[in-house]
């Protein structure tokens, strides 16, 4: 996913946008997940002069990427969409808002309760044993750049190091999340819940657990049958409620929690053993999936009041 907040950090995407053929190009990639140049060509009943100017427009911008790949008589290049959704936000802050912005490594979680199947992993290897929920106590876990559950929760403290007499007006965390499927399989829909201080947020639905190719990030040692990526979510509380992707899921605003720089800010998300898609959760960090990043958070504040004070 990729979020756009302003106008003029998207003219490169809409550039690339602006074209027909290349409209196409991302409709035919989306259809078949990846494509090379010569078939992209015929489809297209273009020359391969002239689709190598529209590829390296879309790769330029981030819209898809392009990997070699060895055949009979050489290489061949593959296409690939890259992102899975562009969100453009053009809603401006309001009054003196500021952004505190941070992250969170995928092992640094401070309380979790989940059953198997489960593990954990390094980007170099396994963490324990898998399906042995005992070894999400291990203290190898703080580099884990992967984990996954079948139910259950991990909760994390996420910093709060906003300046002295502010309040917190909204809150964006990004992840990339999947669902956890014996091997896998991308129909695998799994009720991902999200709670902050313990308070329900609402719900996202994973459509499944991704292997269908290679993460982008994920190692080389990593099992192929395994977990390969996930998608990148955008969780936002604001003063409007609570949105995963520029959709709304809840009423919780983030007025209900009076957040200032003295707050103790807990985020925590799951899968309860009571839910209609009991799919479970993957958990993908820096090294693994197709995104190269931790749970990203920022954090908006403003000055408080007298009263506040």
């Amino acid at each position: 996913m990729l979020h756009i907040t302003s106008l003029d950090d998207g003219i490169e995407i809409f550039k690339a946008l602006g074209s027909d053929v290349r409209i196409q190009i991302l409709n035919i990639l989306l259809e078949n997940s990846n494509m090379s140049m010569k078939d992209l060509a015929a489809r297209l009943n273009i020359t391969n002069g002239a689709l190598t100017g529209h590829i390296k427009k879309l790769e330029s911008c981030g819209l898809i990427t392009t990997s070699a790949e060895s055949v009979v008589h050489g290489n061949q290049k593959i296409c690939s969409v890259h992102w899975d959704r562009i969100i453009i936000d053009l809603e401006k802050q309001v009054g003196d808002e500021n952004v505190y912005n941070t992250e969170v490594k995928i092992g640094h979680y401070s309380n979790y309760d989940i059953t198997p199947t489960c593990g954990l992993a390094s980007s170099k290897a396994l963490i324990g044993e898998v399906d042995d929920a005992r070894y999400f106590e291990h203290p190898d876990r703080y580099n884990a750049e992967i984990l996954w559950f079948t139910n259950g929760f991990v909760e994390y403290v996420i910093p709060n190091f906003i300046p002295g007499f502010q309040k917190i007006t909204q809150i964006s965390i990004t992840m990339e999340l999947s669902s956890e499927a014996p091997g896998v399989n991308s129909d695998w829909p799994s009720d991902i819940e999200f709670y902050l201080n313990d308070k329900p947020l609402g719900c996202w639905t994973s459509p499944g657990d991704f292997g269908d190719v290679k993460g982008l990030f994920t190692p080389t040692w990593w099992p192929e049958n395994w977990n390969q990526y996930g998608l990148l979510k955008l969780l936002v509380i604001n003063r409007k409620g609570t949105f995963i992707d520029g959709l709304k899921i809840s009423d919780v605003t983030i007025n209900d929690f009076n957040f200032d720089y003295r707050s103790n800010i807990r985020f925590k998300l799951g899968v309860d053993e009571n839910a209609t898609h009991k799919g479970g959760l993957t958990l993908f960090g820096k090294s693994f999936g197709n995104y190269g990043q931790d749970i990203n958070v920022a954090i908006s504040y403003t000055p408080m009041t007298e009263d506040e004070i």
